[in-house]
């Protein structure tokens, strides 16, 4: 039994009601609508007008709501970008909610004020522009077109904020970022440099385990001295391993560790030896031998981190990538799609802009994990394998619910499926042969829900499950009900006639 009234059902209802007109919808604005604002302004699409008053809303909540909105554009919900409140810029910062694997990014214009902005800028406030800036930086919603940019950027804070990519920068972007004219920029730079300094990063680092002491390890340049304490204590030979910038000869002997998981780290470098990696390719250790064979030399460092985002991961795992700053080539990856190794394909199917025609191929991969990784990375990603990777795939589902490829109708043999989420899906077909009726008794309140505000059910009946506590706030988001009966709704649940 629900723990609402039947208004407030009827309210979040009509506000989910995808048919509801805009007069409707401005109506739910009224504070006596406060326990549907987050469905109104949070969770659906919004007609211009309705995105116009939210914006100007006098209350924090409405805008809060708005700013945590995955359908609303990126550009829309940036207008928040200079509202007086710290709260609704920093969830604005933040990003939509849930928070998924893959953000929308935001304008340009958007993305300097947030990271550009002062303290002063905003007297008064709870939230500090830098509690802002790191909502933002961990939100995905900056592109790395845009921090590419940075380095060269008009603005000395943006140029000042790139030098915390230092280890992906050019030695010429490096060099012009630590001779900038502005000394702020010099100086972040400077400080970055000691990240290539074995000396600097030798008197860093901590010794007990920490995080820090890991980040060190795993991307810093590493001192001989410290690399000895490290073999001799038998202690973060994994980091090591990864890391980019340890001596060549301390490899060397790291490809001879008896743990695997280190040696299969030493043969997915890109700077290997090629005698040291056909000793790799013949390890005792499948998956050592497996990492050593996956690529030939000459390999690259962006190569490397493509393929641990999949290797040892299911798609379940892997889910939705997001660019890195540094991508391999658009060929390299045309070449994994068509190698005869699954894994190597699986890579390909992470990468959105494979040309249609491989995309064709791999969505017919005998590997099913190509194809959900295919489904949930690729636009052209036919809706078939994105309907199999939901079935296949629910840790994913959040996500997939936001992509218009996922097929909506033709769903009819899913309405008995054992999983919840794959009938709550089916019960919202609109193309279904008959209305799904049966489903208003369903176990589960979701698939209930998604029943009750199926556009074939008969007006008559939806008008009775009105009433049902059950099954009100469904009926109420029905695109069948005429707009007559919903502004009813809204007077029985105390909203004035007019919006505010």
């Amino acid at each position: 039994m629900s723990s609402s009234s039947l208004p407030e059902l009827w309210l979040r209802g009509v506000a989910a009601n995808p048919a509801a007109p805009s007069e409707v919808l401005l109506r739910l604005l009224a504070p006596q609508a406060r326990a549907a604002w987050t469905v109104l302004c949070g969770e659906r699409t919004l007609p211009p007008e309705l995105v116009e008053a939210v914006l100007a809303h006098p209350e924090r909540a409405v805008r809060l709501a708005f700013a945590r909105n995955r359908y609303a554009s990126p550009a829309q919900r940036g207008r928040l970008v200079d509202d007086p409140d710290s709260f609704a810029r920093a969830a604005l910062a933040a990003g939509p909610r849930p928070r998924l694997e893959v953000a929308e990014p935001f304008p340009d214009d958007v993305l300097e004020t947030l990271l550009t902005a002062r303290n002063d800028d905003w007297p008064e406030q709870r939230l500090t522009a830098g509690e802002i800036k790191q909502e933002l930086a961990s939100s995905g919603q900056i592109p790395q077109s845009f921090r590419r940019t940075m380095v060269q950027h008009p603005n000395p804070g943006l140029r000042a904020q790139a030098t915390s990519l230092w280890l992906w920068l050019t030695p010429a972007q490096r060099e012009a970022l630590l001779a900038d004219p502005d000394p702020a920029v010099s100086e972040a730079a400077h400080e970055s440099n000691r990240n290539l300094d074995p000396a600097a990063m030798e008197a860093d680092l901590p010794e007990r385990d920490c995080h820090y002491r890991a980040l060190l390890l795993v991307n810093y340049a590493v001192s001989q001295e410290v690399a000895e304490r490290c073999l001799a204590q038998g202690r973060d030979l994994w980091a090591l391993a990864s890391n980019r910038h340890t001596p060549r000869n301390v490899v060397a002997r790291l490809a001879r560790d008896p743990d695997p998981k280190v040696r299969e780290r030493v043969a997915a470098r890109a700077d290997l030896d090629p005698a040291l990696l056909a000793v790799l390719a013949e390890d005792p250790d499948e998956t050592v031998r497996t990492r050593a064979r996956l690529q030939p030399l000459p390999r690259t460092w962006p190569q490397r981190a493509a393929l641990d985002r999949v290797v040892g991961h299911t798609s379940e795992c892997v889910g939705p990538v997001g660019e890195m700053f540094l991508e391999p080539e658009a060929s390299w990856y045309e070449a994994c799609a068509v190698s005869e190794e699954p894994l190597l394909r699986r890579v390909a199917a992470t990468c959105a802009w494979l040309p249609g025609e491989l995309v064709r191929d791999l969505a017919s991969d005998p590997d099913p994990q190509v194809r959900h990784l295919l489904a949930l990375n690729h636009p052209l990603a036919p809706s078939t394998i994105v309907l199999d990777a939901f079935i296949s795939v629910p840790r994913r589902r959040p996500y997939l619910l936001t992509l218009t490829r996922l097929p909506r109708t033709g769903l009819g043999h899913l309405l008995d499926h054992a999983d919840a989420d794959v009938r709550t899906l089916a019960a919202a077909d609109s193309s279904l042969a008959e209305p799904p009726v049966r489903l208003l008794a369903d176990p589960e309140p979701g698939v209930r829900r998604a029943a009750a505000a199926n556009p074939l059910l008969p007006l008559e009946l939806v008008s009775s499950l009105l009433e049902d506590p059950e099954l009100a706030e469904g009926a109420a988001a029905n695109p069948s009900l005429p707009v007559t009966r919903l502004n009813e709704l809204l007077d029985r649940g105390g909203l004035p006639a007019t919006a505010p």
